[in-house]
């Protein structure tokens, strides 16, 4: 399997000597992460993992409980002026009836009630998808894969007099197959819930409010792809990309601290006004703890506690503007709400070029060492942007929402150097259908300018007719149905041209992996 997702993964990070042959590609899909490429010796495909977002916050109910899902299950982005948790708040007992409560279980026989009085949410979730690749790729088919999680967060004001506090704890049960890896060879994974099969533990930390609630720490294993480069109007679409973002999911060591990796680090949260936020942290730059092997399997179920893995800086600023209220009374502006942000990422680790080795000869060159040159450090600066643009008067909940993001990183070293993602959602598309919500998006994974010259130099010394390499697109279009507060059923359509950016075909490398058109369902369940 792949490393994710989360990921999702440039791995193995000093072997990025790409030469893509057969071998090299078959050799892909026995790695790391899904939809992540990782990077041996020679570097072969590392399949990205990402997680595609499952309940949108346009796609639930004010009651709803369904629990954030890895960046890629995709969790709601949270609001700028709202502290973030794993799991929702205790609400209010559920209503008897099967089809009206927010879980499948309601108040479980009163036993979420009592737990709630002592500042305790237990929160279960499951989300199930099955996808089929119906042309190009190196394989026709389908694959199930499915992932179970579960949370538990402890307000620790009510439960041991400690105001301000929050304890989480949450594990994931991943099962199944992951087309991505198996069929497919992209960049940018068919679902962000592909992983490896195994059950893990995912964060654990402690975060404390100070200052009045104008700043909060965290402290523990934390998994970015909940908090940071978040697109509110791009978790309900089921590709990896919308959700933790195809570039640091291909160049960060394993993907990066991302579904279903995460890492040891310090964040601070910081709300000057209502309308800034400051995000910034310091994290383990590589959740596998090595860069050698599987990362998901260097880390199989979660408990690599290390700090040996370098340093990963990152900051965000977030401007929100026409917000409601925070406390949920009054008036809200009378413009359109939206939200903006930009950040940077800093990792400490080397780097292997993509091209070229410590003597400037290209890696294709039979005279070449074939030990990639190293780069010392990798940075990415990136902006986020989620508008709404039109919303129907009255109490009608039908709205349409724009998203965008774009993100880049230096050629040298970067197998992806530009990610780009754009979409547009509908909320309420049909009367009656309040929680629906409609989507269509593209996401664009342009290869580094190294690891293209390094396609030209196989060509030109001695494969005749050898791919080309240039960029990855995705194109989806999704529907996510409410049938219940707590079931979701989501029909999804996606086709992605060039596939890695156009890589041999195994069985004439002289041509590329075709185009490929990948239809699928998925089914939530909150219980």
């Amino acid at each position: 399997m792949f490393v994710k997702m989360s990921s999702v993964d440039g791995v193995a990070r000093c072997a990025r000597n790409v030469r893509f042959g057969a071998a090299e590609l078959d050799a892909v899909a026995k790695t790391g992460k899904a939809g992540r490429w990782k990077a041996g010796v020679p570097v072969g495909l590392t399949l990205l993992l990402s997680v595609g977002s499952v309940p949108s916050v346009l796609a639930q109910t004010a009651g709803s409980a369904v629990l954030p899902v890895p960046a890629p299950v995709s969790s709601p982005a949270p609001a700028a002026s709202e502290p973030t948790s794993s799991t929702p708040e205790p609400t209010a007992a559920a209503p008897a009836g099967l089809w009206e409560r927010s879980t499948l279980l309601g108040d479980m026989g009163g036993l979420r009630p009592w737990l709630g009085n002592y500042g305790v949410t237990f929160s279960l979730q499951e989300t199930s998808e099955y996808l089929n690749n119906l042309s190009g790729g190196t394989k026709r088919g389908g694959a199930y894969d499915g992932l179970t999680q579960f949370g538990l967060v402890v307000d620790t004001d009510k439960a041991l007099g400690l105001p301000g506090g929050t304890f989480n704890v949450s594990g994931l049960q991943i099962h199944g197959s992951n087309l991505s890896t198996r069929n497919l060879q992209t960049l940018q994974s068919a679902s962000g819930i592909e992983a490896d099969s195994t059950t893990r533990l995912w964060e654990l930390w402690y975060q404390q409010s100070l200052i009045g609630g104008k700043v909060d720490v965290k402290v523990g294993q934390q998994s970015l792809d909940q908090e940071f480069m978040v697109s509110q109007f791009a978790t309900p679409f089921v590709n990896a990309t919308f959700g933790w973002p195809v570039l640091p999911s291909i160049d960060l060591p394993a993907g990066g601290p991302a579904y279903p990796l995460a890492s040891l680090g310090v964040r601070v949260r910081a709300k000057p006004s209502d309308a800034w936020t400051v995000l910034a942290g310091v994290f383990n730059g590589n959740p596998a703890g090595s860069d050698v092997g599987d990362p998901q399997q260097q880390n199989r179920h979660g408990t690599n506690f290390n700090l040996r893995g370098g340093a990963l800086f990152i900051g965000e600023v977030q401007y929100a503007i026409n917000q409601p209220p925070a406390s949920g009374s009054g008036a809200a502006s009378g413009g359109l709400p939206g939200t903006y942000k930009l950040g940077f990422w800093y990792n400490t680790q080397h780097f292997a070029d993509q091209r070229f080795d410590n003597a400037g000869l290209s890696l294709a060159n039979p005279a070449s060492s074939g030990v990639a040159a190293n780069h010392r450090g990798d940075y990415s600066f990136y902006a986020v942007a989620d508008q709404t643009v039109w919303q129907r008067g009255g109490d009608s909940p039908q709205s349409v929402g724009v998203f965008a993001r774009i993100m880049g990183a230096p050629g040298d070293r970067n197998l992806v150097d530009l990610g780009v993602n754009a979409g547009v959602t509908l909320k309420a598309p049909f009367k009656g259908r309040d929680n629906d919500v409609a989507g269509l998006a593209v996401g664009y994974a342009k290869i580094g300018s190294h690891a293209q010259g390094l396609a030209s130099d196989t060509a030109a010394l001695g494969t005749p007719g050898y791919p080309s390499r240039s960029a990855e697109t995705v194109v989806e279009a999704t529907y996510q149905y409410q049938v219940a507060p707590w079931w979701q059923v989501q029909a999804d359509f996606q086709y992605v041209f060039r596939p890695a950016g156009g890589v041999p075909d195994p069985l004439n490398p002289a041509q590329r992996v075709g185009n490929e058109a990948v239809v699928g369902l998925r089914t939530n369940i909150v219980f």
